[in-house]
């Protein structure tokens, strides 16, 4: 049997928060109905969807790159490395690792990037939905920790509320240093 990893983040556009990574290897024995880009769908039913992907896949891992690494080596390389951490944690050695976007991580792996693959590739959908849920759940830790900045809401991505939250209260440690807004801020 083929052993197809599909691979996506989720979180590289937010100023506060680690960016998360999933990679998957669907069993082609126990399909999942509904599997999409995680954007298109309702916080609802990608909820549904994370614990059948989690009971029905042949593996599947998530993984982070911190604020700190952003901040360090850019939002690109850390997503990156996110996908790296999560295909080498998987368990189970994919035939091919495919990608969603233009860039492919450094693995032992042959990968293949697929613009759009969220929406056209299963396995990309099924990463995709384990990228979101987990950023999201991590958001709303931080919600608990820095309620004042609205993370529960908007996830930290740069809309009016976060803005004026960070213009009022100042940086918090799990913002991104290195995006402008922020980095604006701190000058």
């Amino acid at each position: 049997m083929m052993l197809v990893c599909g691979v996506d983040e989720a979180g590289r556009g937010p100023l506060a928060g680690a960016v998360f990574a999933a990679a998957v290897i669907l069993d082609p024995a126990r399909p999942i109905k509904g599997l999409a880009d995680s954007k298109k769908l309702s916080q609802k039913k990608r909820d549904e969807l994370t614990l059948l992907i989690k009971e029905r896949a042949l593996a599947w891992s998530v993984a982070q790159a911190s604020v700190q690494e952003i901040d360090a080596i850019n939002i690109l390389r850390a997503s990156l490395l996110a996908m790296k951490r999560a295909v080498e944690s998987l368990g189970l050695a994919p035939h091919e690792v495919l990608v969603d976007g233009l860039h492919c991580p450094e693995t032992a792996y042959q990968s293949r990037a697929i613009v759009q693959g969220d929406s056209k590739v299963a396995e990309i959908s099924a990463a995709s939905i384990l990228a979101k849920t987990a950023r999201d759940a991590d958001m709303l830790r931080l919600h608990d920790i820095y309620p004042h900045y609205g993370f529960n809401r908007h996830k930290g991505y740069p809309v009016p509320e976060h803005l004026a939250a960070l213009s009022v209260h100042g940086v918090s440690p799990v913002h991104r240093c290195s995006f402008a807004p922020v980095r604006d801020l701190l000058r």
